[in-house]
Order: structure tokens, then C-alpha cells, then sequence
């Protein structure tokens, strides 16, 4: 009789074994041996193969009451085992549900039994998660990314890819990673966050959501800064929401993530080398083509190298409207990267026309931190305004001030308009909209 293996077997669909809510009950009094079983049935599941006549998960269930002979597990504690083998078999193991739950946005394994969440901008250790060991970690990460064209091993101990549901993965083991395998997830999100989202949440005020609509409509050319996990693309996917619906839009991204609602929206994504190291296409190289592309409006999920140098010239070249994210603490921080980005650029240009470079292409540069209490902040809008003793001046329009913690260590704070009338709202007028005349007036 012809023999399979339950490797052949992962793409069998689920009985819809699952217990919800499964932290709720009393199943982790004996935690330490559930997870020796599991670790039992699973090795076994693995080792040995279903015969043909067998159906999977009458095997399973079989296997299950095969290692389970002389424990005294409840019901809730052998549908826990269950539960936990059907998402070895059908799903991503122990992080299969993690990737279900809406409320988490990030997913962080740094070893067996050392497993982070991010939920509402806070990051937390699930202890009711665990893997058997280092090698399912790796056999995990390795399941998730076959079918994604990617592989990882210890001549490819790095991996980028994308889900399929458009969340981000990124994977490293050893030798390059010294406490073994490291899998983190950033999950995409399923529910697309409007401007009126960002209101409720305080994450901005309604004359700075006003002034951003406007500074979009004009085609002004915005950077949105912050560091890593600040809600920039969350930020970049709303602001272009902005855009007419009468333009050809072109975005370019290492992993898809814009989710743009208008009719005319070209979107192109990076490629990596394949298994000879070759036909990787970059951001740099799809900016260039972009450009040929008939473009009303260019937007570059992140720039971080090489492209910065193409997005300036394209900037500086009549493709106004420009949108595009980078990682930085500060908008000063924000154009000192960009400064450094395009000097990386095998070409000697001194460092005095980058910076000219720079003030004709960018009009504003948007700042958005977390907070120490995990809310998002536009910390601040600034304008370029110049140079001034031969740098790049930014100017702040709307800044965030903050005064101090409160009760459970939420931060206080107030948004402020400062003074001065900017220099981007006589571009704003003379693109006929002066929805901004009272803000400026006062």
C-alpha cells in the first residue's frame, strides 16, 4: 500500500475543530504537560505515515488518544490538543490564531517560549503561546514562506516576504541571529482607517486633517516621518485618499500595502533575487520606470537608499503631488536621511546643490510618533522653508506639545497652530482653494 506523509497532508482543510476563547478556562493549570504532549503527538504525526485508507483527521484523532493514554485530560484540555495539531496541520502552529485577531497588529517570536504582541500600540508577552523548540520555530517560518516562492535555510538566513493577506513577514536564524530563529509579523490591516478614525483617536486635530486635505488637493510634494511602527503607511494610505479621482497614480512599494480606493491606480512592487541571485528589481528601479509611466501623481510606500536621489529629480521635474514615507525622530532628522540617502549616489554632488535639490522638491515633511502610553501623535507638520546659513529650514505649522502624564500614565498634552502665516499657503491659494483663510487669519 502506497504510504503518505503528513507533510503531503498540510493542505487538507480543517474540521473546524477550535476552542475560543481559550485563555478563559483552566487548560494551562497543566500547561507544562499539554505542551509535552503536543510536542509527542507532533513528532509522531510527523515520523510516522497515514495509510491511504485512513482518513487525516480520523488519524489524528486516533494519534491524539494513542498519546494521551494515562493522563487525565479533561474535555477542554484534549480539544486544546486538538486544536493545537489542527493548526500545526492547516494553519501557522501556535501563531495561528494570533494572525486571526484583528486586535493584534504585530506579531513578535523570539524563541520557544518568548512570544511579544503589539495590541493598541502597546507591546505585551503572551504567555499562553508557546513553541515546542527552535526547530519548530524554523519548520513554522519555513511552512509560511514555501508557498510564497521564498526559502530560508543557513545559506539564506534572512527572509522579507508578504503574506497573502498583504501582512509583512521577516525571518532570521542562525549563524546571523545568536538566539535562534526570529520571526516577525506586521499584520495587515484588515479595516482601513479613514481621516475621521485619526480625529476620533486624537491623533491629529480637524484644522491639521484640513490642512493636509488642502496640501494633497494643491499637489504639494509631502514626506510623512516617524520611526518604526508610528503608523506612517497607515498615514500614507489615508492622505492619498485625498487624491482626485481624475489622476493617474502610480505606487511603488517593497510590499504592497496602499489600498487605494480611486479608478486610475497603477501599483508595482519590488521583486528580491531568485534561487541564482538574480532579477531583483528595486525601488530605484521602479521609480525610474514610473517615470515613463505618465504619472499624475508618484507615491513610494518608503524611500531608504538610492531612490531618494530619482524621487528628487521626478519632484524637481513637474511630477508634483508627490507622497512617500521615510524612517526618521524628527522632520530635521528627516531631511539629514534624505541629504544622506541622495550622497549615496555614485555621483559627485556637492553637498550644497543636494541641499537646493531638497528645497525646491519638498513642501512639507509630516512627523508621527508613538507615545510612551502607545497612541499615535502627529507630533508635528512642518514646512521647508528655505535655506538658511546653508542648510535646509524647516518650519513648524502645527506642533504637538506635550505636558506630562495623568492618571495610568497617559500623556497630556495640546496641539498647537503656531504663529506666522506659512509660505506653502500662497501655493495653496494659487491652486484656488482658501478653505484655509480663517485658520491663517486668526
Amino acid at each position: 500500500m502506497v504510504k503518505k506523509s503528513l507533510m503531503d497532508a498540510f493542505e487538507v482543510k480543517s474540521t473546524g475543530i477550535k476552542i475560543d476563547n481559550i485563555s478563559d478556562y483552566e487548560v494551562f493549570k497543566d500547561k507544562e504537560m499539554l505542551d509535552e504532549l503536543r510536542a509527542k503527538i507532533i513528532q509522531n504525526l510527523i515520523d510516522e505515515n497515514i495509510p491511504d485508507d485512513k482518513l487525516l483527521d480520523q488519524y489524528i484523532n486516533d494519534e491524539v488518544d494513542k498519546s494521551t493514554l494515562g493522563y487525565d485530560l479533561n474535555y477542554l484540555q484534549r480539544g486544546y490538543i486538538l486544536n493545537l495539531i489542527q493548526n500545526e496541520i492547516n494553519g501557522y502552529g501556535p501563531i495561528t490564531e494570533m494572525l486571526d485577531d484583528d486586535r493584534i497588529t504585530e506579531i513578535m517570536v523570539n524563541g520557544p517560549s518568548s512570544i511579544y504582541v503589539e495590541i493598541d500600540g502597546k507591546i505585551v508577552k503572551d504567555d499562553s503561546v508557546s513553541f515546542i523548540n527552535d526547530k519548530h520555530i524554523l519548520r513554522t517560518i519555513q511552512r509560511i514562506v514555501q508557498p510564497l516562492g521564498r526559502t530560508i535555510d543557513a545559506a539564506n538566513p534572512m527572509v522579507d516576504a508578504r503574506l497573502r493577506d498583504g501582512s509583512r513577514l521577516n525571518a532570521i536564524i542562525p549563524p546571523l541571529s545568536l538566539s535562534g530563529p526570529v520571526l516577525t509579523i506586521r499584520k495587515f490591516a484588515k479595516n482601513l482607517e479613514s481621516i475621521d478614525d485619526l480625529l476620533m483617536k486624537g491623533t491629529l486635530t480637524n484644522n491639521m486633517a484640513i490642512f493636509l486635505e488642502a496640501c494633497v488637493e494643491a499637489k504639494l510634494n509631502i514626506i510623512i516621518s516617524g520611526g518604526t511602527g508610528t503608523g506612517k503607511t497607515t498615514l500614507l494610505n489615508i492622505l492619498s485618499s485625498f487624491i482626485g479621482e481624475d489622476e493617474r497614480i502610480i505606487t511603488i512599494e517593497d510590499a504592497a500595502e496602499l489600498r487605494l480606493h480611486q479608478s486610475h491606480v497603477i501599483s508595482l512592487e519590488t521583486r528580491t533575487t531568485n534561487y541564482e541571485g538574480e532579477g531583483e528589481v528595486t525601488i530605484r528601479d521602479l521609480v525610474r520606470n514610473s517615470l515613463r509611466m505618465r504619472p499624475d501623481r508618484i507615491i513610494v510606500g518608503e524611500v531608504r537608499g538610492k531612490e531618494a536621489f530619482d524621487m528628487m529629480q521626478a519632484m524637481n521635474t513637474g511630477h508634483e503631488g508627490s507622497i512617500t514615507t521615510l524612517h526618521a525622530n524628527s522632520p530635521v532628522d528627516a531631511i539629514n536621511r534624505l541629504e544622506t540617502m541622495i550622497l549615496m549616489n555614485e555621483m559627485e554632488i556637492p553637498v550644497s546643490a543636494v541641499r537646493g535639490y531638497i528645497e525646491n522638491a519638498i513642501d512639507i515633511v509630516v512627523q508621527i510618533d508613538r507615545l510612551t502610553d502607545g497612541r499615535r501623535k502627529v507630533s508635528s507638520i512642518c514646512e521647508v522653508s528655505g535655506i538658511v546659513d546653508g542648510k535646509v529650514n524647516i518650519k513648524p505649522i502645527f506642533s504637538f506639545y506635550q505636558k506630562g502624564l495623568i492618571d495610568d500614565n497617559m500623556v497630556e498634552g495640546e496641539f498647537k497652530l503656531n504663529r506666522g502665516v506659512p509660505k506653502v499657503y500662497d501655493k495653496i491659494k494659487r491652486k484656488g482653494i482658501d478653505r484655509l483663510d480663517d485658520m491663517f487669519k486668526k
